[in-house]
């Protein structure tokens, strides 16, 4: 009842083709990640910058630009992507298909801590705007964040197409808001408005570097490749292609052109009104301070898209307060886009046996919910561990992305090497080529950016997640390895249709009981109607006179199967099953024991504890024995579900013949 009440109703697998999505919901969907960048982006910019003072501030524009171009240069790269390969496997198909498997297994790894890293970054960010309007989320920040990850969470578990609508109205929102305070600055400045931030006048003080030194020239690579956050989400629409209708790899590809176009002119445009507005932004946790007129540091100061937003709207308050909301609800929202492509990644991966089975299965709603249950436990660890803090997260951001563009666009190019040498077609071999120089070049670039993502976040906390892909990618080898292992041992002969050595000579059945009541009867007649080739009644002796008194009442109501008590010195239970068991199976190695277990089935938790504690003990044991096969004969109590108060009893028909009349008949007509 509750989970109906969360997720919905349960949907047929041939509803799946109802949940997929237009290029008008798919935007939205898994463009929020890539849309909301561009409100802390231009923000980390000037973070950096701010270390070497005010004086640095002019590079703003020229890392902007840079950005873009890198931005623009991946999208472009991108639409070759899910253009060629539309199963959703993304970068991890075209490594593993064009460079091998371990590049595969490095892309996966790089995409899997980027999409926990999405969810845990943009959550912790948008609790952070929204403590500027309530303050009292600052002190329970980790708190409104877990909160925020089980709602959305939920969400997904509804379903791709129901989460993308929920989603679209405040992508669009976002969208609508920032174009419109970009144009209302636009015709403030023509016509004449003074536009300055609230921190304009103010002053940024950063460690003394020197303007023309080696140390600016370093700073200035950080700041560009803290600025790179803006090409965050970009690949989400490479691994989910198959949520697109019909024609899938068009569709996505127009939608990565969207994307692109839209977040860049969006950061641009953002990038470009903190630079002209004056807007400044510090982080004393990374070397740099605000310090207003009177020389007081600014402890809070407003998030620059805040700043620029009451700058712009200035003689429009109402419009300030519907961008600084927007952006809020973008920021927490971000993280819908690693939750539509983690799960997905997770499946692909799962089908080609690197990561556990269960995460290529389907819930209710057709939605990768075990992946959706995955991403959200680790986002939540690690928003737990980071205390919600933005600043000590987003250090350990950009990596991943960074490697899985540079693997996949690499893995691009030798594919389309591989298409060249067999196509004759003119036509087909130019848009080839085309698209061989686009990867390439993104190769090129996205590899460069790697580079110097490295060298200036490695000891910022980027080593945090070089080191989960380490980890992710040796435990994705054992998990492969060990189901290569399992397939080879249960693997058949492929010239025979049975085994004969599998085929048992005899069945020996075993009834274990403690004493003769309804559960032991059926346990009994179940065991002989299997036939089985012989049939005792096994019980041990932990206490001798309860054992006399079983042995007595088994000779008085004349049941047709032999009863055997073993002795048990020190009250034991499951070291006698066993060493009997042993001993049958030593006597025939080519025999088979089947033991049957009679067990309660009850309907409250704590009725576990107090019922079939050494039937559990036995069966784990006996499993591990080679030969031995375990049946459970179950015998439910008023108490379970099934009967709702119906006490159990014989069904008519139910009383059998004795065993050895049985055997004897069975053995004349043979």
């Amino acid at each position: 009842m509750v989970k109906r009440l969360l997720v919905g109703r349960a949907l047929r697998s041939a509803q799946a083709h109802e949940q997929l999505l237009p290029k008008r919901i798919a935007l939205p969907v898994f463009a929020s990640d890539a849309l909301s960048s561009v409100a802390y982006a231009p923000q980390e910019i000037l973070i950096t910058l701010g270390v070497a003072g005010l004086a640095a501030y002019h590079f703003t524009p020229w890392i902007a630009l840079a950005v873009v171009v890198i931005l623009l240069t991946v999208v472009a790269s991108y639409r070759q992507n899910v253009r060629a390969y539309t199963s959703g496997g993304g970068d991890f198909e075209v490594a593993t298909t064009n460079l091998g498997s371990n590049y595969g297994l490095v892309v996966a790894s790089a995409l899997m801590v980027d999409y926990v890293l999405t969810v845990a970054v943009s959550v912790s960010s948008g609790v952070e705007n929204l403590g500027a309007a309530l303050p009292f989320l600052r002190d329970h920040k980790v708190a409104a964040a877990l909160v925020i990850v089980a709602l959305l969470t939920v969400m997904n578990l509804r379903g791709i197409r129901e989460s993308g609508l929920a989603f679209a109205i405040p992508t669009y929102a976002f969208m609508i808001s920032v174009f419109g305070m970009m144009i209302w600055g636009a015709g403030r400045l023509a016509f004449g408005a003074e536009l300055k931030a609230p921190t304009a006048d103010f002053t940024v003080t950063g460690e003394s570097v020197g303007i023309g030194g080696f140390a600016l020239f370093f700073l200035l690579l950080r700041a560009f490749s803290s600025g790179c956050a803006a090409l965050t989400g970009v690949e989400a629409i490479s691994n989910g292609v198959p949520a697109f209708k019909k024609p899938k790899g068009k569709n996505a590809a127009n939608t990565l052109l969207a994307l692109g176009l839209l977040a860049a002119t969006m950061f641009a445009g953002i990038t470009a009104l903190a630079y002209i507005t004056g807007a400044k932004f510090a982080d004393p946790t990374v070397g740099s301070e605000v310090r207003d007129s009177a020389g007081n540091i600014v402890a809070h100061p407003d998030p620059v898209i805040a700043q620029v937003s009451q700058t712009v709207f200035s003689n429009f308050p109402v419009a300030f307060y519907i961008v600084t909301a927007m952006t809020a609800l973008i920021l927490v929202l971000a993280a819908n886009t690693a939750f539509n492509g983690f799960p997905v990644l997770g499946s692909v991966l799962a089908q080609n046996r690197y990561l556990p089975r269960q995460l290529h299965t389907r819930g209710d709603r057709l939605a990768f919910s075990n992946g959706i249950v995955m991403l959200a436990a680790m986002a939540g660890l690690l928003i737990y561990a980071f205390g919600a803090d933005t600043t000590r997260l987003v250090q350990l951001y950009i990596v991943g992305v960074f490697v899985s563009f540079t693997v996949s666009q690499t893995g691009m190019v030798r594919h389309w090497n591989r298409l060249l040498g067999t196509e004759t077609d003119p036509k087909k071999r130019g848009q080839m080529q085309r698209a061989r120089l686009i990867n390439a070049f993104g190769a090129t670039v996205t590899g460069l950016v790697l580079v110097v993502v490295l060298i200036t976040k490695f000891t910022h906390g980027a080593w945090i997640a070089c080191a989960a892909m380490a980890v992710l990618f040796v435990l994705m080898r054992g998990i492969r390895r060990h189901y290569d292992n399992v397939a080879a041992e249960l693997a058949t002969p492929e010239d025979t249709h049975v085994d004969e050595s599998i085929l048992p000579a005899r069945n020996h059945a075993i009834v274990l009981l403690s004493k003769i009541h309804k559960p032991t009867l059926r346990a009994l007649s179940y065991a002989r109607a299997t036939r089985p080739s012989t049939l005792e009644a096994i019980s041990v002796a932990v206490d001798s006179e309860e054992a006399r008194q079983l042995q007595r009442e088994w000779e008085e109501r004349g049941l047709p199967v032999p009863l055997k008590i073993l002795d048990s010195p020190y009250r034991e239970i499951t070291r006698p099953v066993l060493e009997y068991v042993k001993s049958l199976r030593r006597r025939s190695p080519r025999d088979v024991v089947t033991v049957f277990i009679p067990e309660y089935v009850v309907g409250h938790w704590w009725e576990h504890l107090l019922h079939n504690q050494s039937a559990l003990r036995l069966k784990g044991r006996l499993l591990f024995q080679p030969g031995v096969m375990v049946t459970s004969v179950p015998w439910q109590l008023v108490s379970s579900d099934r009967l709702k108060g119906r006490p159990e009893s014989f069904a008519p028909g139910s009383v059998r013949r004795p065993y050895a009349e049985a055997r004897k008949d069975d053995q004349v007509k043979t």
